[in-house]
């Protein structure tokens, strides 16, 4: 009998930390600088240079451990993290080891009525290392360093081995991504590298609870790359393992182009990095007052959104998801609501029109200027009240976003206005009934969906401004139902 695998995965997540300066010195953090301008004596390793701890870091970091729900250590000590590379300027990453300053959190979701539960072991912070470039005119003989990153305030999260799939752990660091957004302590940015993802993959006959050895698939940055990655580590490993063969213990990297991970080096062990006490920073001290403070700081967050969006607007579990993707959005959406009396016509307006033009463009609800919740709110009422169909709506829409203009001002100026005028749009719906002959025969022949047809003609003779729900009981009224002998029309 064939055995079937079960995946054990546990994930380490990376999270840089949203201040303006890095986490021992006051070099700069913005993101796309010219190489190695944003460096000194501390983030360069220099002999005598020594690091002080980033206040706003601290506060940060504690800051997403409490939304994570860990326990808070009132003493954590820095550690160095010895291990040679070329990107690591003093040879050592200081870190924390033996006591990190948050343990013990949990993230419980729901999704398709299934309930996920993942504990967080530990969150410990620790300062991001260089970049290694390979693909610039200089590095065209060798490999060139920028130490911009060098020094980089981290937030390592790391989960207990919870996760059995791809795709769930894929929603966990979407998830896990919302918290960090929402609290302020990340921007968010996968491609920019400031939030990734380390996936340690291991599999094991179904029923046992020995433990196979795990690879660790480094740096995934997006959630589609985490899920495929994880689904090709669990075929791999479960074959190689099915056919009587041992999984290697190592680090992998996950090749988009190629569909598949590839060995990188072999996994090495915390003795590995001889960590001792990092001697030029004192052991960590959160007072009691500083975490009553930040916690009471932290705002609502995107499990407890979620929930009172359904409740307080109604809103199905889809739409309060992508509403709570961020902080900014989910404001706008509640501003629309109320702006529009119409909660589920905001939502859908939000979730398609908007975000579609956002995305088109590159841009963000949080600098959006042309559009403003009362705006949307104003377009949604001309709707409701039938001064426009939702036709006209969206060309409307986009004219607004584009220019920033006020709906009815565009309404008005040019001309778009529904025509709900029975008289006015008979006369339409007649005009087409007497040139459509064909589509008309076959509607009386029993053709239903010929009905559709020519309501698109009757919407297109009025270009666009008939009241469809006039012009599609006219349309009824005149040729009858299908089937039905003309003269009784």
């Amino acid at each position: 009998r064939r055995v079937q695998f079960e995946a054990v995965i546990g994930l380490e997540i990376h999270a840089q930390l949203s201040t303006q300066t890095k986490i021992f010195c006051g070099c700069d953090t913005a993101f796309g600088a010219a190489p190695n301008t944003q460096v000194c004596p501390v983030c360069l390793g220099f002999p005598g240079a020594l690091p002080v701890l980033n206040a706003r870091a601290v506060e940060l970091a504690v800051k997403a451990a409490l939304a994570l729900g860990c326990e808070i250590q009132p003493t954590s000590i820095f550690a160095r993290k010895n291990y040679f590379y070329p990107d690591l300027p003093k040879g050592y990453q200081i870190s924390q080891y033996e006591r990190p300053f948050a343990l013990a959190g949990r993230v419980r979701w729901q999704t398709g009525g299934e309930t996920h539960d993942v504990r967080i072991t530990r969150v410990h912070m620790e300062e991001d290392a260089g970049k290694s470039l390979h693909d610039t005119p200089e590095a065209a003989t060798g490999t060139c360093l920028d130490f911009n990153r060098a020094g980089t305030p981290l937030v390592e999260i790391v989960t207990e081995p919870d996760i059995r799939s791809g795709a769930v752990a894929a929603d966990f660091f979407s998830r896990l991504r919302d918290v960090l957004t929402t609290i302020g302590a990340n921007d968010g940015n996968l491609e920019e590298g400031s939030l990734r993802c380390d996936a340690n993959v291991s599999v094991r006959p179904v029923g046992t609870t020995t433990l196979g050895t795990k690879v660790e698939i480094k740096n995934l940055n997006s959630f589609r790359f985490v899920q495929k990655a994880i689904e090709y580590e669990i075929v791999r490993q479960s074959a190689v393992v099915g056919e009587g063969g041992r999984i290697v213990q190592e680090t992998r990297l996950w090749d988009a182009d190629a569909g598949c991970t590839e060995s990188m080096r072999s996994k090495e062990e915390a003795h590995d990095y001889r960590y001792f006490p990092e001697p030029d920073l004192p052991p960590l001290r959160i007072a009691a007052a500083d975490l009553e403070r930040w916690q009471a700081e932290l705002p609502e967050l995107p499990a407890a959104l979620r929930q009172r969006l359904m409740a307080q607007y109604g809103l199905p579990a889809y739409d309060a998801g992508v509403l709570t993707q961020s902080a900014g959005l989910a404001r706008f959406f509640e501003h629309t609501a109320t702006a529009a009396a119409n909660p589920k016509a905001a939502s859908n307006w939000i979730m398609g029109e908007l975000l579609r033009l956002l995305h088109a463009s590159d841009g963000d609800v949080a600098a959006l200027t042309t559009v403003t919740p009362d705006g949307l709110g104003a377009l949604i009422r001309l709707v409701d009240g039938g001064t426009i169909n939702g036709s006209t709506a969206k060309t409307v829409f986009e004219t607004m976003f584009a220019t920033g203009r006020a709906p009815d001002e565009i309404v008005k100026t040019e001309g778009l206005a529904q025509v709900s005028d029975e008289g006015a749009v008979l006369a339409i719906v007649r005009e087409v009934i007497a040139r459509e002959t064909d589509a008309v025969g076959q509607y009386r022949k029993g053709k239903q969906s010929a009905i559709g047809f020519l309501t698109g003609q009757v919407m297109k003779a009025a270009k666009g401004k008939a009241n469809p729900k006039i012009a599609g009981s006219l349309l009824a009224r005149e040729l009858g139902p299908p089937g039905a002998d003309p003269k009784d029309a």
